[in-house]
């Protein structure tokens, strides 16, 4: 999976693709409108970070692509990909579990701190994707 070099766009589907982790220096894009919402992206080698509305939404450090983002209260979902492993963090329900899927299998099941946020590590590599799904229990 290449880079996203728009930074941030809509997908036909309706999920968002964001992150360009072949920049050399922090880049961000603001005031993307999407579905009523309006998006920002900083994304870089170092860092990948997305927000919706002003609040935080995804963030991957080292910097990671994300293509066909969707998030639901019930489910989010996405394909990761980067030159080397991550970890990124989403903002969920507080204090909630959830199972989490990579490559269509279990890693097992997580909960939330008590600020929502859930932090999982990727295996990354060749720029081959990581289908993520991370479903509320």
């Amino acid at each position: 999976m290449a880079a996203v070099k728009e930074l941030l766009r809509a997908e036909a589907d309706g999920t968002l693709s964001f992150g360009d982790y072949t920049l050399e220096s922090k880049t961000k894009l603001e005031g993307f409108e999407h579905q009523g919402d309006i998006y920002k992206v900083k994304t870089f080698a170092e860092i990948t970070k997305l927000e919706r509305n002003g609040m935080f939404v995804y963030e991957s450090v080292p910097g990671t692509a994300v293509e066909n983002f969707r998030a639901s209260e019930e489910e989010v979902s996405f394909e990761v990909s980067g030159p080397k492993d991550a970890q990124f963090t989403l903002e969920m329900e507080a204090d909630t579990p959830y199972e989490v899927y990579m490559d269509g299998k279990s890693a097992g099941e997580m909960t939330t701190n008590l600020s929502g946020k859930l932090s999982v590590s990727v295996e990354l590599g060749a720029d081959t994707p990581v289908p993520v799904k991370i479903v509320k229990k």
